[in-house]
């Protein structure tokens, strides 16, 4: 956590620095004057069902939340708001309790806070007031829980900034997404067909309840995203020009301020943007504060581009003499050929492993549909089908997916996972079908399209994934153990391997363990079976070394 430790010797230099800048950020509200404010009254139909006007929020049977609003951009957040109220403020709850967990300290949370106040204080010259309007809507709706933070609509405008500082604290080790697209020869109808994971992890209970958003906004185009709570930003998303957008992080230093949040340059982009060249004119514009690619599919181009943006540069990356395109965690553009930055964390993360794996796993079928896409995505094995150990960050499905999502833009058609991880069955939305005859007609029961469903994975209901899930508690319970330097019984060591043979952390860990209690002929063979795995990053591979070395002297 040595971000985290940085961030407070910044808030101790700053504590007394009561800036302007901070005091304008912190009183800026958007001017909502001009738009019409009424909303239609919310009616619960059951516990799962509710309505306002046109506007709905139903349950599938997969566990997903359908969410359907429309009105100007304070209405869209007044009614988002309404309808998702229990949502929103469980999410938050969430949020700033796995805060808490990593910063268990009062004092270091009221510098925290201090600093985030700080570091955001430009954010709101970042973002089009059309949006500020929106989050101040479904402000209103927020909870009164958390005042110490900040006042409701300061906590969601923050919040929105949330994903783009987990790609800088690279630490925390929130992000990993993998990408890809094939059109033309290479899929079995000729269309474009994209599949990712949005590999963002914040706990288990932050995933449980996604929200499949259709909005229909009162300027722009109607589009569709998969979300939380509180969050009207874009993660993955289509509109109904057969436009998508999805974003994986790049290697960013930390930045000295906050500017425009990645989920709101794409949330522009589907709302305002028909094609790949529309789409990069409004990344352009944005000055933004990470390092970020921007997967960027297109009907009209009937092929898809990477936005490649950082607070420093800007690239965009398309292929030529080919009929696909993929994207992890690291740059491809020109313009970064030759970035120290970018070219050391192709080196030393997961990112490489995981692109090239798409490509071996793409090449396997002459062409792929939509079953093929899933299957890819859902892929937990490394390179040459390789076992590497459940939850390794080098698969494509690591095992802690918010969602998995595949698009065929041209027939505005979109797949989305349901729970657990992106294991559950994929559930098919068409976007032309859901945004017709809407009015008058709020849905009471599902939108999809349930005959176009790809079926749940079979791993759910196998012995390795329970070992797996009780491998997560037992891994919890040791790097715990550890922290607080508690003492561990064998029997727990043991099943901590047991569970998850082939993963390098389960032997790494029980190193850590006996090399703290000086137990150093277990902790060498423990260190030296961890080498023999498939182990996720050169400096994770440096650090076992390390210990090694100190253990032979």
């Amino acid at each position: 956590m040595k971000h985290l430790e940085k961030i407070f010797a910044c808030a101790l230099l700053l504590f007394f620095l009561n800036s302007c800048g901070v005091s304008k950020s912190i009183h800026n509200r958007p001017d909502v004057s001009g738009y019409d404010a009424t909303i239609p009254e919310k009616i619960k139909i059951n516990d799962s069902t509710f309505v306002a006007g046109d506007n709905f929020l139903l349950k599938n049977k997969q566990g997903q939340w359908e969410l359907y609003v429309e009105g100007n951009p304070l209405q869209i957040g007044k009614i988002t708001g309404s309808l998702t109220q229990e949502l929103m403020q469980k999410q938050e709850a969430i949020f700033f309790n796995k805060v808490e967990d990593l910063v268990p300290s009062k004092i270091q949370q009221y510098l925290l806070r201090k600093f985030l106040a700080w570091y955001n204080r430009k954010m709101y010259l970042h973002i089009p007031e059309e949006y500020k309007a929106e989050i101040y809507g479904l402000s209103q709706f927020s909870s009164s829980n958390f005042s110490e933070i900040g006042e409701p609509y300061l906590r969601l405008l923050y919040l929105h900034g949330a994903h783009d500082i987990g790609h800088a604290l690279q630490d925390l080790m929130l992000v990993g997404c993998s990408s890809f697209a094939v059109w033309g020869d290479k899929t079995v109808d000729g269309e474009l067909l994209i599949g990712r994971n949005f590999d963002f992890y914040a706990g288990d209970d932050f995933a449980k309840e996604k929200i499949i958003a259709f909005v229909n906004p009162s300027e722009g185009h109607k589009f569709m995203s998969v979300t939380w709570g509180g969050m009207m930003g874009v993660i993955s998303g289509m509109n109904d020009q057969g436009l998508t957008v999805t974003i994986n992080a790049g290697k960013s230093e930390i930045p000295l301020v906050a500017k425009t949040p990645i989920s709101i340059v794409t949330r522009e982009i589907l709302q305002y943007a028909s094609n790949i060249d529309e789409a990069i004119a409004i990344a352009k514009k944005r000055e933004v504060f990470v390092s970020e690619a921007i997967f960027v599919g297109s009907a009209k181009d009937k092929k898809a581009a990477i936005i490649e943006v950082a607070p420093d540069n800007f690239g965009v990356y398309e292929v030529e003499n080919t009929d696909e395109l993929i994207c992890s965690n690291h740059f491809q553009s020109a313009v970064y050929k030759n970035d120290e930055r970018n070219l050391k964390w192709i080196e030393e993360s997961h990112s490489m492993y995981r692109f090239e794996r798409m490509q071996e796993l793409i090449s396997e079928d002459e062409k792929l549909n939509v079953a093929d896409a899933v299957a890819i995505l859902r892929n937990k094995n490394g390179l040459d089908d390789k076992e590497i150990g459940f939850g390794n960050e080098k698969a494509l499905n690591q095992l802690l997916a918010h969602h998995g999502i595949v698009f065929k833009p041209e027939s505005r058609k979109v797949w989305v996972s349901s729970n657990p991880y992106q294991l559950g069955e994929f559930v098919e939305y068409d976007l032309d079908e859901v945004f017709a005859n809407r009015e008058g007609n709020p849905a009471t029961k599902t939108i999809s399209n349930s005959k176009g469903n790809i079926s749940e994975d079979p791993f759910v209901h196998s012995k390795e994934y329970k070992d797996y899930e009780e491998y997560r508690i037992l891994e919890r319970e040791v790097e715990a153990a550890i922290e607080n330097k508690e003492t561990i019984s064998a029997e727990k060591l043991a099943a901590l391997q047991q569970k998850n043979p082939e993963y390098w952390k389960a032997y790494y860990l029980t190193g850590k363990y006996y090399f703290e209690k000086n137990y150093d002929a277990a902790a060498k063979i423990a260190f030296k079976k961890a080498l023999t795995k498939e182990i996720t990053t050169v400096p994770d591979r440096e650090k076992i070394e390390k210990f090694l070395q100190k253990l032979n002297k």
